[in-house]
Parts: structure tokens; sequence; C-alpha cells
């Protein structure tokens, strides 16, 4: 399909998003950053990647091979969260009050996970601006499929070396994440043909500047693992690429399973989030490792509030929003959406309201409403 160049997207394609309405006072106060928070969301993650990489380390070191397995697991369970939702919050740079912050760990969770935060940051900008219209949003190209066959699951729960990534920006294997980034060192994308390879050139073309950030980046990410490499082959070292440059396609069945409802099997060319966008309800642990983007239709119709106030959020709009589906409610009603979507591919789950919803708004949303934090590159600011 042609699409028109996101410079002429940006002027034609207006989207009047339906946002709750309620006290400014209170968004005032759900938007405020905090560097507490911040550390305590970021830090705390980043503690639990060192502990379980140190974990096994010494269970390498001791060759206790089951406790190193069952380490190994864990420690790609909590590192799979470095790739997209961490690098995804600070990319917002909403997570810190100091700005040098955001931007520390955002490179650093990115580095370990071989993310791009440059081009992410502009596909993100346009994701938020135009969700699920596909002319200024290919991010997620629906249908998107909720993948259950049994090689696949075998990579989620051991290591994904082939699977490719269900979006641009989506978790692929390790093959597929290592190639792209190797043609992207070069400044090269692969065929066009693929959706996600022509959002990549879309973008390119409106963003020559992030693009070449990412080309700098993408080099910088084959050095540093590739570093990795080698201090592994001289010192025989061989659990370090595990701990840091593998660890990303290790054990990513949690990341997958709680990311997915984000918008699948929902609709597209819509104003209202609600019917765009699926809330889940998650336990303590993995809301935390989520980084609180379990509330995504809250993210997204106020993408400044920080990840840990959107809990808050829901209670203070709960109203005007659909109830939150548990993990197993929202997978049973993808899965069969996508069985309806096989015979109708124009079928799409339209997600009920309460009857204490609201569907249009006369007024404007105000800058602190609409705003995405500080994700936009400065050309699309």
């Amino acid at each position: 399909m042609d699409y028109q160049p996101l410079s002429e997207v940006r002027d034609s394609l207006q989207v009047n998003w339906y946002r709750t309405k309620f006290d400014p006072k209170k968004l005032r106060e759900l938007s405020k950053r905090s560097d507490a928070k911040g550390w305590f969301q970021a830090g705390g993650h980043l503690a639990l990647f060192a502990l379980t990489g140190t974990l096994v380390f010494v269970f390498w070191q001791q060759e206790n091979w089951l406790a190193f397995l069952v380490a190994l697991f864990i420690h790609g369970t909590i590192s799979s969260f470095f790739s997209g939702t961490a690098p995804h919050e600070l990319g917002h740079a909403s997570v810190f009050k100091t700005k040098w912050l955001n931007s520390f760990f955002l490179y650093l969770f990115s580095l370990i996970s071989w993310w791009d935060p440059f081009d992410y940051a502009s596909s993100h900008t346009y994701h938020h601006r135009y969700t699920l219209h596909p002319e200024g949003d290919r991010e997620n190209l629906l249908p998107l499929h909720p993948s259950v066959g049994k090689t696949f699951l075998l990579q989620l729960f051991t290591i994904n070396v082939f699977t490719q990534p269900g979006r641009t920006f989506g978790k692929g294997g390790m093959i597929s994440t290592i190639w792209v980034t190797i043609l992207s060192a070069f400044g090269k994308i692969g065929p066009t043909e693929i959706p996600s390879n022509e959002w990549l050139e879309a973008l390119h073309k409106d963003q020559p500047a992030q693009f070449r950030k990412s080309v700098w980046w993408s080099r910088a990410l084959l050095a540093f693992h590739g570093s990795i490499l080698i201090i592994a082959l001289v010192t025989g070292l061989w659990v370090l690429p595990f701990i840091f440059s593998l660890s990303a396609f290790i054990g990513n069945w949690l990341s997958y399973f709680v990311a997915l409802p984000q918008h699948c099997g929902l609709m597209e060319n819509t104003t209202d989030f609600r019917k765009s966008v699926r809330s889940i309800k998650l336990n303590p642990i993995a809301e935390f490792l989520y980084w609180n983007m379990n509330w995504h239709t809250e993210h997204h119709m106020f993408a400044g509030v920080p990840c840990y106030n959107l809990k808050k959020l829901h209670h203070e709009i709960a109203h005007d929003m659909p109830e939150p589906r548990s993990l197993r409610e929202a997978w049973k009603e993808m899965l069969e959406t996508w069985e309806k979507q096989q015979e109708d591919p124009d079928y799409f789950f339209d997600t009920p309201l309460p009857a204490t919803a609201k569907t249009k708004r006369t007024d404007k949303a105000d800058g602190l409403e609409s705003s995405i934090g500080d994700l936009a590159p400065g050309e699309l600011k």
C-alpha cells in the first residue's frame, strides 16, 4: 500500500482525540515527575538485573548447572523488559525529574537490550499522535497475530533465536535483531515490501537527523556487544555474553504475554483510545517489570503522566473507562478475535464502555492533557 510522506500527513491528518475530562489540578499533580520514584522503578529494575546476573555468574563458576539454568531463565525474564518497556517510558522522559537521569537509564537499558532509542523516538511520537491511523502510525499494523504455536512458545521459554518481530519495534529473535542492527550500522534497511521496513524508510525520510543518530547508535551496539564477546573469548568467561548480550532474548515469555494485548484485535481509525487500546490487570511483580504499562489506555489518553502514577490515574477516570481485563481475559478476547479475522479481515473487537462513559468533548485538550513528555525529536515538537 502506498502512503503519503509523513510531512504531508502532519498537515492533512488531524485526530481530535477524546480524553476524559477531570480536575486539572489533579492532572497536574499526577503529571509531576519524581527522582525518588524514578530511582525505585529504574534503579530497582537495574538492581534485579545485577542480582540475577550475579547469581548466573556464581552458579556458572560452581558448575551448578541446574541452578545456573534457573537463574539464567529468571535473569532473562527480567532483562527482556529492558527491550522496549524500560526505554519506552524513559523515552517519554517522564520517569525522573532530573533530565540527565532519564537519558542515562534510557541509553543504558537500550545498550544492554539491542534497542534503538532514536528511530523509536520518531516512530513512537507518530504512534501517540495518530494511534492506529495507518497513514501516520505504522508502529503496530493490524491485525496482530496472538501466536501460541509450539515452536514459538518453546523459544519464548528458552532462547528467542528465530522469531520475527510482530511490529516494527516488537520483540524479535536474536538473529533478526542482530541482522537489523548490522544493516542499520551501514545506513541500510531490509526490503521495503516488508511493512516494518517500509515504516522505517518513511521515518528516515521524514527525520534524517534521527536516522543519522540511529546509524551511530547501531555501531555503538555492535562495538559494545562485540567487546563483550572478545572479552569472553580471551578470558574464557563465556558466561558474560549470556549475562549481557543474550539476556534480552532469554525468557521472553512474560514480556510477550503482557505487551501484546496493548492493541491486538482492537479498532483502527478511531478517535477514542478506549476502542484502540487495552488496559489489563497484573500482579504487582509483573506490573513493576512492565513499568505499569498494563494501564495502557490511561497512558495513551494522558501520555505525560509518569508510569508510576498510571494506576492512580486509572482510579481518577475509572467511571469513564472500560473495565480492565485480566491477562487471561485479554488473551481469550484476542484469540477469539483472531479466529474471526481469518473469515472477516475487517472484524475488530469493539470494547464496551460503561453506562457512565461519555463519548464526546466540545472543548479541546490543553497542552498538559495532550503532552507526550519529551519524546518527540526536535523537528517533531
